[in-house]
């Protein structure tokens, strides 16, 4: 049987973690790329790895800068000679407060959250054309509803989500193109880390009242991974928060 690959970016930790090892899991190969997670990654690779043996590799690389797309993928692409599903979860997130937004916050929020998407799926389509394959991109909810304080990363979110779109539209018939749309999922960490309150106010306005966990975006990402028959979708896994209660 031909096991097929998946491509996913950002991958050494949190959700991109989860995702690598859900579809690990489901039988697929794994190129797990990193940009300065190294320590993080090594240890998910050596324990897919032990799971089944030489299913999992790595690769190191800044995927902001396009010039070295066509490099990356020919890269990713030699590990099994094929690429099948190519995930853009990798993200750069942090504040930006309206009248203090810089030129450099714009460029790497824009060249982190859609830029590299765009052209990663680009220098990826002809491989994804032989395998009939997918791309599956992790946008976020605030795409569709601003967060203040973070504009900048939601314009960046919100092209990310039209590219999904027009990447469909753009890729078909050969390959499909849909994108999962995360919630409060996993909280945020570092300079953007929330207090209690903040916490419980978000899931306050959450029907499900509870944030989700990183598998419930993995397994999206799964289903989507292996439909036949959906593209230019966006999925919100958000517990219903979407739905504005």
């Amino acid at each position: 049987m031909n096991t097929k690959t998946a491509l996913i970016t950002g991958a050494a930790r949190r959700i991109g973690a989860e995702i690598a090892r859900t579809l690990h899991q489901n039988g697929f190969n794994i190129v797990l790329h990193y940009h300065k997670s190294f320590d993080e990654a090594e240890a998910l690779a050596t324990a897919l790895n032990a799971e089944r043996h030489n299913s999992v590799k790595l690769l190191q690389g800044d995927i902001r800068d396009i010039n070295n797309m066509p490099e990356f993928v020919n890269e990713a692409v030699s590990a099994w000679g094929q690429l099948d599903v190519l995930v853009n979860n990798a993200s750069s997130f942090y504040r930006t407060p309206f009248g203090s937004v810089t030129e450099s916050d714009w460029d790497e929020l824009h060249a982190s959250n859609v830029k590299s998407a765009f052209f990663l799926a680009q220098a990826a389509y002809p491989f994804l054309q032989k395998t009939k394959g997918n791309i599956i991109n992790i946008i976020d909810i605030h795409a569709k509803k601003p967060m203040r304080e973070y504009s900048a990363y939601c314009v960046a979110k919100a092209g990310l989500l039209m590219a999904t779109l027009s990447l469909a539209k753009e890729m078909a018939p050969e390959v499909r193109v849909n994108g999962v749309a995360p919630g409060s999922i996993v909280w945020p960490e570092g300079e953007n880390t929330l207090t209690e309150n903040i916490k419980q106010h978000i899931l306050e306005r959450i029907p499900l009242a509870r944030h989700g966990e990183a598998s419930d975006i993995a397994k999206a990402v799964l289903f989507l991974a292996q439909s036949t028959f959906i593209t230019g979708e966006i999925i919100s896994v958000d517990g219903g928060r979407s739905l504005g209660i």
